[in-house]
């Protein structure tokens, strides 16, 4: 049984990212997805609309994905990989490049994005609208 990854925040959950796990389903018969904490977030400088627990939740109820693990850290994907003997680390292409390192414990795909939707261009879309 071939097991895919990929990480994110999967904040205000969106068609493009039900088309990148369902694309994840393709490569491999389990998907594996690591959502970013709260705590993670804060640590890259970013804030989730919707908090870590309801954000998980929304991931477990799709039909495409079989296991939903916290994202804590930059440095767990390694030893994610290994201990879920993960086939296939999969990421959206703008990541395109910056996680080739684990290619060398499993292959590395970078998805192209859904054309014309992405959680940024809705949040900047709210922020306009609320400030007309």
């Amino acid at each position: 049984m071939k097991t895919v990854i990929t990480y994110g925040t999967f904040d205000m959950f969106h068609v493009g990212h039900l088309r990148l796990l369902e694309r994840m389903r393709e490569l491999g018969e389990q998907v594996i997805v690591a959502v970013s904490t709260d705590e993670f977030n804060a640590l890259k400088g970013k804030r989730a609309l919707v908090p870590y627990e309801e954000r998980r939740e929304i991931i477990s109820a799709i039909k495409f994905v079989d296991l939903v693990i916290p994202e804590c850290s930059w440095e767990q994907k390694e030893r994610d990989i290994a201990e879920h003997a993960v086939d296939v680390f999969v990421m959206g292409c703008d990541w395109a490049g910056k996680f080739d390192y684990l290619s060398n414990i499993c292959r590395v795909v970078y998805l192209d994005r859904t054309q014309g939707i992405s959680s940024s261009a809705i949040k900047q879309a709210l922020i306009l609208q609320a400030a007309k």
